[in-house]
């Protein structure tokens, strides 16, 4: 497996992935245009400023997406997302250790965070299964009934 820039063709599939608002804005966040085009889609992504990922098996075939940046001195990941063929292989925890392994690289910090929607249990399953723990975040939190959760790697 490997991580490589999202192409337009990545884009286009994960838009298919959400059917309705609600779907995108759990997983989005706050500020994602709802309907949406590949041109607005592309926009709300933030691609030019976040370190944005598409994780190919070794066959090319599209994964799974994320993307990190730095948050209170962490590695903070989000938009993470497997596509709904390969959900339930483990797929959650690849992406995560790679986008993690080339992020704690490169922004020079030893701990991992992540926001998270307190009735996404599949999510909650697979972060706490990664190493991640629940904790207070210092400041107001983006969404409502968001959850904070940090992994510690040193």
């Amino acid at each position: 497996m490997q991580l490589v820039q999202p192409t337009e063709q990545h884009l286009v599939a994960m838009m298919s992935w959400f059917s309705n608002q609600q779907t995108l804005t759990e997983w989005s966040g706050p500020n994602f245009r709802y309907p949406f085009n590949l041109a607005s889609f592309t926009d709300d992504l933030n691609l030019n400023k976040l370190s944005s990922y598409a994780l190919l098996s070794d066959r090319s075939e599209f994964l799974a997406f994320g993307q990190y940046y730095q948050r209170l001195n962490k590695c903070h990941l989000g938009r993470l997302i497997v596509n709904p063929k390969f959900r339930g292989y483990g797929i959650a925890a690849k992406l995560m250790s790679h986008l993690s392994e080339q992020g704690l690289k490169q922004l020079k910090v030893n701990d991992i965070s992540l926001f998270v929607l307190a009735h996404n249990a599949k999510a909650i399953k697979a972060y706490e299964k990664f190493g991640f723990s629940f904790t207070d975040y210092p400041d107001e939190m983006p969404l409502e009934n968001c959850l904070y959760m940090v992994k510690s790697v040193h």
